[in-house]
Parts: C-alpha cells; structure tokens; sequence
C-alpha cells in the first residue's frame, strides 16, 4: 500500500470512528475500499499502537472508548531560496 494512500485511508478511518459513523466491518470495507481483512489489520495495527478502539454490536459502528485525537499530516511545497540554504539531506534525520 503506498504510503500516502495509508495515510489518507487512516485519516478517513479516523474521521469515521470518532463520529461513530463507521457501519459493520463490511461496510467500513466498502466505505474505505479495502478488503475486509486489509480492515483488521489497520484496526490491530492501531489498537497495538494504543488507539482506545472499540466495536459496538448494539450501534454497528467502531468508537473510542476514551477521548482520543489523531493528526495525521503530510505537506508538500516548493521551497524557495532562503528555505534551501542551509538544508541538506542530513538534516532531514536529525532529532
């Protein structure tokens, strides 16, 4: 899966469980195009991660079972000049 489509599908993911708006595990497959197993693997990846998730059978819809924020962000943009100088690839791995 490629990077920036992960990113997306988990934004939107997010977006859905935080207004419980998710549907069954088939329909959530359907809503984010991805095969249901693909499904749970993305859930268990996050709930590994501490991502409080939870399924209701009463409601038919994901939740977090506690307050929880996710930001998920990528930027692109041309840097000008003054923005260049001094930058290096190095950089980029430095804490």
């Amino acid at each position: 899966m490629k990077l920036i489509d992960h990113i997306e599908r988990i934004n939107r993911l997010h977006e859905l469980i935080k207004h419980r708006r998710t549907g069954t595990p088939v329909e959530l497959a359907r809503r984010l195009r991805l095969s249901q197993s693909m499904v749970f693997k993305v859930m268990e990846e996050l709930k590994s991660k501490g991502v409080p998730i939870e399924y209701s059978r009463q409601l038919k819809t994901y939740y977090y079972s506690r307050k929880y924020l996710m930001n998920i962000k990528i930027d692109f943009r041309i840097l000008n000049e003054d923005e260049i100088e001094g930058f290096s690839a190095a950089s980029l791995f430095r804490p």
